[in-house]
């Protein structure tokens, strides 16, 4: 498969082959793809705990508004 890169590109993926980074533009390329499959295939599953919680805070009523939250921070803030 051939593929073209734009000036920006090659010059950007030589940059970071110079430094060690990557062994080729090819490896950099592999690199990036299996990267970007591998977060198409994260179902989010580890933030599952985080949303029922939030979900039973807001049941409960433990919430506050965006006002109290900013009031909150302006007293942290002062000396």
């Amino acid at each position: 498969m051939n593929i073209t890169l734009t000036p920006e590109q090659q010059a950007w993926l030589r940059a970071h082959i110079e430094r060690g980074e990557f062994a080729s533009i090819e490896d950099a390329v592999r690199q990036f793809i299996d990267e970007r499959i591998a977060e198409e295939r994260d179902d989010l599953a580890w933030a599952k705990v985080y949303v029922d919680e939030a979900l039973a805070d807001v049941a409960r009523g433990d919430v506050m508004t965006i006002e109290e939250h900013e009031a909150r921070n302006d007293a942290r803030r002062l000396p």
